[in-house]
């Protein structure tokens, strides 16, 4: 068999093009009137693994909303050194990891919840709650219960996060429960 430049090139090709990324929403619906939607991608290959994190996720959006109205957002596009960035998420039950103990999610927001930038807006889930930064300021009232699910899907979502599948509390359907 004979190899030359023609199928070392086709190689070389190949191994050149993008890989395929899952795109997968989520909606969560926190305390008085917030809510956030984002979207994040990572790696298909990654959907069978036991933990997706901040250093897997390729794509990266998140707005977050008040009574329905825009009140800011953050992407990776804006990530710099200093930005507070970690995500765990289970990519075989399409949920965020929410161990209890310490911060687990911090997109553009840390433990403080008050580092997300004027204008600026970021989420935080950790052992005193889920809640929202906006323009520097923790939202106090935006807090739920750190336990809390916060899933994620396939399917587009609405601020509302009223008929989202992939509403936080909500188990969805692709979400296989023990019996």
């Amino acid at each position: 068999m004979r190899v030359g430049p023609v199928p070392l090139a086709a190689l070389a090709a190949v191994l050149a093009l993008p890989a395929q990324a899952v795109e997968l929403h989520f909606c969560w619906r926190g305390g008085a009137g917030y809510t956030m939607t984002g979207l994040m991608a990572f790696p298909d290959a990654l959907l069978s693994a036991p933990r997706v994190t901040e250093e897997d996720v390729t794509r990266f959006e998140i707005t977050g909303w008040h009574e329905g109205a825009r009140v800011g957002g953050w992407s990776l596009a804006a990530l710099t050194p200093d930005t507070s960035w970690r995500l765990e998420f289970d990519p075989v039950e399409r949920r965020f990891v929410m161990p209890g103990i310490g911060v687990f999610q911090a997109w553009n927001a840390d433990g403080g919840v008050a580092d997300c930038g004027t204008p600026g807006f970021g989420f935080n889930a950790g052992s005193g709650g889920q809640d929202v930064c906006v323009d520097g300021r923790f939202v106090t009232e935006s807090t739920i219960p750190w336990e809390t699910p916060l899933f994620a899907g396939p399917t587009p979502v609405k601020p509302d996060c009223l008929k989202n599948l992939q509403l936080s509390g909500n188990l969805p359907e692709f979400v296989q429960t023990p019996s």
